[in-house]
């Protein structure tokens, strides 16, 4: 399932009740796909074709339905996926895959942590879509996220990740603190620095075993994540250490852990599912795919005991976001480049949403009535298609960098160590940039 997918310190994403009135026991039933035959590209005598999608976690176009629809307006293709549960297994196989020049499917979903990298270093092995696709459907700073120096565009961007912040009512209630999204919205308007303020509100009448947020490795990654220039500067270099939003997110997350405001659970785990079933943490920072996760993990017992507000601060955020990639090896480059175009169109990235929330890129798909008019029934039918396609609109142009996963991944890793193990910052942040240094050379 994508829901497992681990990069930049989180898990991927879950299905999400949008417009429809499923439960988050029933989207448990989506499952993740692998449909493992990814060898078989040739057209058979009858000039039929299959096609091979090879992708991670979940993508949604099983769910939505989007493959068998595809065949129905496309007699002769036939699409079949090949999913990896997990993008850390996943990206080293693309790699070697395309460094034998075999072995590829004839679309390839990418990462956003990984996209930099391979636009730097592999962008000869991608069919330029910016030759089918129009760019401009999309939010300003998504397909630059694909595109290369000389203009080439090696990916169609799928889904994005805009920042709000779910939380608890009831405990917020049981605290003292304001339940309405709009006050709630009001408390942290300055920012996380706000968001830390309300935690120590939180702190002083919180009911006994709970804390204000799960992780303030979320934290870190969300407050990073608002930022345009983070780990490496527009020349490629690295300045995750000298970098303003890096410094930002680490000092409040090391002050969030020495306050005591996290429960310091690594997201995705068993404990902090069992934390959110049993009703022990109060907010988590919240991405677009983020909502599904919370729904699935606290479970029916918990429905309408969580909202969502927009997330502090003024500056939009984006955590999170994949691409479609068409490998230049493939058998047939063109068919497959028409399917990646039709898969990221505003439709069909409408119906991904409404079947397992993952938020669409392609601006066209915002004035649809599947992502316009969605609301969250486990979060008291919070108003998300408003909620993200206003942030979306609005989040800056972000400087990637080609280990963007994995200095995100490390940060998150010692900002853990001080939650979990009362490391120092110092120390925590010294390990972090040694085991940084070895990595990224």
């Amino acid at each position: 399932m994508r829901i497992t997918r681990t990069v930049a310190g989180r898990s991927r994403r879950a299905a999400v009740l949008v417009t429809t009135g499923l439960t988050a026991s029933a989207l448990l039933l989506t499952g993740c796909s692998s449909d493992s035959d990814s060898s078989d590209t040739s057209s058979d005598a009858n000039g039929k074709i299959t096609l091979t999608v090879a992708d991670f976690g979940q993508f949604g176009y099983k769910e939505a339905g989007l493959f068998a629809k595809y065949h129905e307006l496309n007699p002769n293709i036939t699409v079949k996926e090949d999913t990896t549960a997990e993008e850390k297994n996943y990206y080293p196989k693309l790699l070697q895959q395309l460094s034998a020049g075999s072995g590829l499917a004839d679309v390839q979903g990418i990462e956003v942590g990984r996209v930099k990298e391979l636009a730097d270093t592999k962008a000869d092995q991608f069919a330029d879509l910016s030759k089918v696709i129009d760019v401009n459907e999309w939010v300003s700073w998504k397909e630059k996220q694909a595109t290369t120096k000389d203009g080439k565009v090696i990916g169609a961007g799928t889904d994005i990740g805009p920042m709000s912040l779910c939380y608890n009512t009831e405990l917020f209630r049981k605290a003292g603190l304001p339940t309405d999204r709009k006050d709630v919205a009001a408390k942290i308007a300055g920012g996380w620095e706000d968001y830390l303020k309300l935690g120590e509100e939180y702190k002083k009448k919180a009911p006994a075993g709970t804390y204000f947020m799960d992780s303030a490795s979320a934290m870190y990654n969300a407050v990073v994540s608002s930022n345009a220039k983070q780990y490496y500067d527009e020349s490629g270099r690295p300045v995750y250490k000298d970098s303003a939003s890096v410094k930002q997110g680490w000092d409040l997350s090391a002050e969030a852990a020495d306050k005591k405001l996290t429960q310091g659970l690594a997201q995705f785990g068993d404990p902090w599912k069992a934390a959110l079933r049993k009703s022990t943490m109060a907010t988590v920072a919240c991405p677009a795919w983020m909502a599904g996760q919370i729904s699935i993990a606290a479970g029916d017992a918990n429905k309408g005991k969580w909202d969502i507000t927009t997330a502090p601060g003024e500056t939009a955020a984006n955590w999170g976001g994949s691409f479609l990639g068409v490998p230049t090896a493939g058998k047939h480059v063109a068919e497959a480049s028409k399917l990646v175009k039709w898969l990221t169109a505003p439709e069909q990235q409408a119906a991904v949403f409404k079947a397992i929330g993952s938020f669409p890129s392609n601006k066209g798909a915002y004035d649809l009535p599947d992502v316009k008019n969605a609301k969250l029934p486990y979060f008291n039918d919070a108003p998300i298609g408003q909620i993200y396609a206003d942030e979306a609109k609005s989040i800056p142009e972000t400087v990637l960098g080609p280990k963007d996963a994995v200095i995100k991944d490390t940060i998150s890793t010692q900002i853990n160590n001080m939650e979990q193990r009362g490391t120092s910052p110092d120390k925590a942040w010294k390990a972090a940039t040694e085991a940084i240094d070895k990595a990224i050379g």
